[in-house]
């Protein structure tokens, strides 16, 4: 978001002055960062992990496909709603034991998840691993941050995001198959050992800072009057629920086509592209960041138009999953970077509506793309792609001199 949810340069947000812990300079805190970024791996696959296993979770639950695409849905809907106002709560809390208390959460959510053959109770779980997201979510970012050399804070949260395509790329694929081969249980309790193991690496390698002072974060409204961070705002729930739609109901759509059993390579290809991507974005983002973003739009774009073509083709299937990874990969971290840099003094207000405005779009997308299943069929899920995507590349094209700007201010 997150879900990253959810860059290779430092976004605009003030490291608080109170920070207890000073990196040292021209390096980066590999083994605390690469802790955050099981964090982002975590909540990203626990968000994501039912599109690779929807078939069987369904028969499981005795449900509809698209009754089970739901599970995503609330999952991001608990994020929604609670990111805003547990971020303002929370402000105050050393990082660590926020951190710590959101891994936990997901440990205990995927557990319930993991036993229950109970459709209202799964449900349940599911809302509340998203609340656990929007914790982490809140602070991952700004966490990565502080834990850098002022040079490298960019950079920072680059290595924190990359749980993001790790997670599509090695997570939904391999619970896909681990689903295939010994059930989608399996799969989410694999996802509570994770979770617990993470805890204890939070604990041995990632140092603790201290909240914000009470009162420090910016007003919503306020924030929503800075120039340029509406648009990214517009940009980020258009972009998102495009993804979704498609990405939530990926298993129906190739079942659609004859391409059933192909779901677990599809992903595969997608999560190795999405790889590609943040790589691409990491490198170049201090210079590009309103070409990467339209690029990446663009290239979502042409995989949308080349998966509405019903050919069936599984070399044009894996193309089209190839060009959608490597558009969605940079994503989370070109918005979160675009609207910290807009923000400026309000981005921690405008990381957390980010956040929030995600899920939401997530949460839009599992029941968009569910009513479209049911309604239209498969075959509609490319089609709604293309149309979403019409006003992400108006407004990013439209906004050059605030949110997406001709060229970036320093940091």
């Amino acid at each position: 978001m997150s879900h990253d949810t959810t860059a290779a340069s430092a976004p605009a947000t003030r490291a608080p002055a109170h920070d207890e812990h000073h990196p040292p300079s021209g390096r980066l805190p590999l083994p605390a960062l690469l802790a955050l970024a099981t964090a982002v791996f975590v909540t990203s696959l626990t968000e994501t992990l039912p599109a690779g296993v929807l078939p069987a979770m369904s028969a499981g639950l005795g449900v509809g496909e698209a009754a089970t695409g739901q599970t995503v849905t609330v999952y991001a809907l608990g994020t929604a709603l609670t990111a805003i106002p547990l971020a303002a709560r929370t402000a105050a809390w050393r990082r660590k034991r926020l951190l710590l208390t959101s891994v936990a959460g997901f440990a205990a959510a995927n557990t319930v998840t993991a036993a229950s053959s109970s459709y209202a109770l799964t449900l349940g779980a599911r809302f509340l691993a998203g609340v656990a997201a929007g914790v982490a979510w809140a602070l991952l970012a700004g966490y990565a941050r502080r834990l850098a050399p002022a040079h490298l804070q960019g950079r920072a949260v680059a290595v924190a995001m990359t749980g993001i395509p790790l997670a599509l790329s090695l997570g939904v694929p391999a619970g896909t198959f681990l689903g295939e081969a010994v059930g989608w249980r399996t799969a989410f309790t694999a996802m509570t050992v994770i979770a617990a193991g993470l805890l204890g690496w939070i604990v041995l390698a990632v140092p603790d800072l201290p909240g914000e002072p009470r009162g420090a974060r910016a007003p919503a409204v306020r924030t929503l009057r800075v120039p340029g961070v509406l648009p990214v705002l517009a940009v980020t729930f258009a972009l998102v629920l495009a993804h979704t739609v498609l990405y939530t109901y990926v298993a129906a759509y190739l079942g659609h086509i004859g391409l059933g059993g192909s779901t677990g390579l599809v992903l595969l290809v997608f999560g190795a592209a999405s790889l590609a991507g943040i790589w691409v974005t990491g490198r170049h983002i201090d210079r590009r960041l309103r070409p990467l973003t339209l690029a990446g739009t663009l290239l979502v774009a042409a995989a949308a138009a080349a998966l509405a073509v019903p050919a069936g083709s599984t070399a044009l299937v894996l193309l089209a999953a190839a060009l959608w990874g490597l558009g969605w990969g940079g994503a989370p971290t070109l918005l979160q970077t675009a609207v910290a840099d807009a923000g400026g003094d309000a981005a921690d207000t405008a990381q957390t509506m980010l956040v929030s405005l995600w899920n939401a779009a997530m949460a839009a997308g599992g029941l968009a793309g569910g009513l479209l299943l049911d309604l239209l069929g498969a075959g509609a899920l490319p089609w709604s792609v293309l149309l979403l995507l019409v006003p992400v590349v108006a407004v990013v094209a439209g906004a050059r001199a605030h949110g997406f700007p001709v060229r970036r201010r320093a940091a």
